[in-house]
C-alpha cells in the first residue's frame, strides 16, 4: 500500500522510498512539465464538462501574474540586453501579417460577418500571454518572446484600431485603455518585480529556478481550463459552424506557426523557436473581450475561443517536440 507522510521534515512515501520536500517537488515539477499536452487536454475537457468552474474568472488576472511572473523570475538582465534587434523586428513585422490572413481565412471560409469580424481581432491582438512559458518549456529564447510580448502588445493600441478601419470599415469599437490595463498588470507589472527580485537575490532565486517554469505550466492549464468552461455554452450550441470556424482556426495557428519558423530560418535555434510560438499564439482572451465590448454577438467570439484551446493544445505538443521530449 502507498501513502505520503512526513516525519522529521523527511517525506515518505510507500514501504520504502524515503524523498525530502524538495525532491517531492521536483517529482511533480517533472510530472507537471513531462505530461504538460495531457494535462491541457484534461483541462479542456474538465471545462466543458463543469461550465459552473466559470466563476474561476475572477481569478483569471493574478492567475496570469503568477503565471508571467513565475516564468520571469528565470530571466535576468544581461539576457534582455542580448536581444538581438534584427529577431525582434522580424517577429514584430509578421506578427503584422495575421490580421489580413485571418481575414483571407474568413472569406475562404465564407463565414457571417460577425464571424469575419471575429477571425480579424483575433489576428489583430498581441501574442499569447501564455507565449513566454510556452517559450520557455521549449527552451526558446525567453527574454525575446517577452520583449515580442509588451512591444506588440503597445502597438496594438494603434494597430488594431487601424486594421478595424482597414478590413472592417470601422464597425468594432476598440477599448484601448482595457489592452493597456490587462498588459500592465498580467505582464509587464509582474515582469518589472520578478527580473527585479532577481536581481536583488540573484544566488537565493537561481536556487529554485527548476520550478519555475512548471508553476507556470501549472497556471496554463488552470486558464485554459476556466476559459473553457466559461465559454463551454457556445461550444456546445455552435451546430455546424463549430467544425467550419474550428478549421479557420487549425489554419490560423498552424500559419502563424509555420510563417515565424521560416522567418526565423536563419536565426539560432532559441530566436527561432520564439519567433514560430510569439507568431502562432495569439491572445484570444483579449479578442473576445474587444469583440464583446463592441456589441457583436456571443457567436462572434468563437473564433477566439475555439482557436484558444487549439493554440494551448499545439503549443503544449510544440514544446515537448522542441525540448525533445518522447
Amino acid at each position: 500500500m502507498y501513502f505520503i507522510e512526513q516525519m522529521n521534515g523527511v517525506w515518505r512515501i510507500g514501504d520504502s522510498m524515503n524523498l525530502t520536500a524538495s525532491q517531492v517537488l521536483s517529482q511533480l515539477a517533472t510530472l507537471v512539465d513531462e505530461y504538460l499536452l495531457g494535462w491541457v487536454l484534461a483541462s479542456v475537457a474538465v471545462g466543458l464538462l463543469a461550465p459552473s468552474l466559470a466563476v474561476l474568472t475572477v481569478f483569471s488576472t493574478p492567475i496570469l501574474a503568477v503565471m508571467i511572473g513565475s516564468i520571469s523570475l528565470t530571466l535576468t538582465v544581461e539576457q534582455f540586453r542580448a536581444i538581438r534587434g534584427r529577431a525582434l523586428g522580424t517577429i514584430i513585422l509578421v506578427q503584422a501579417s495575421m490580421p489580413f490572413i485571418a481575414f483571407g481565412l474568413a472569406q475562404l471560409l465564407e463565414v457571417s460577418p460577425a464571424l469575419t469580424a471575429g477571425f480579424v481581432i483575433l489576428g489583430a491582438v498581441t501574442p499569447e500571454l501564455v507565449t513566454p512559458v510556452m517559450t520557455k518549456l521549449s527552451d526558446g529564447d525567453t527574454a525575446l518572446s517577452a520583449t515580442a510580448l509588451v512591444m506588440i502588445g503597445l502597438g496594438t493600441v494603434g494597430f488594431i484600431p487601424l486594421v478595424v478601419a482597414v478590413l472592417l470599415a470601422g464597425t468594432v469599437r476598440v477599448d484601448q485603455w482595457a489592452i493597456v490595463t490587462e498588459l500592465a498588470f498580467a505582464v509587464v507589472l509582474p515582469m518589472v518585480i520578478a527580473i527585479g527580485i532577481r536581481w536583488r537575490w540573484p544566488t537565493r532565486v537561481s536556487h529554485y529556478e527548476e520550478w519555475y517554469p512548471s508553476v507556470s505550466a501549472l497556471m496554463v492549464i488552470l486558464i485554459i481550463g476556466i476559459v473553457t468552461a466559461a465559454n463551454a455554452s457556445l461550444i456546445r450550441t455552435a451546430g455546424p459552424v463549430l467544425f467550419v470556424v474550428g478549421l479557420g482556426a487549425v489554419a490560423l495557428n498552424g500559419y502563424g506557426y509555420a510563417a515565424g519558423w521560416l522567418v526565423g530560418r536563419r536565426f539560432p535555434r532559441e530566436e527561432r523557436i520564439a519567433a514560430t510560438l510569439s507568431v502562432g499564439m495569439r491572445d484570444f482572451a483579449v479578442a473576445a473581450a474587444l469583440l464583446v465590448a463592441a456589441g457583436f454577438p456571443a457567436a462572434a467570439t468563437l473564433p477566439a475561443i475555439l482557436f484558444g484551446i487549439v493554440e494551448m493544445t499545439s503549443s503544449a505538443g510544440l514544446a515537448r517536440i522542441f525540448s525533445g521530449g518522447s
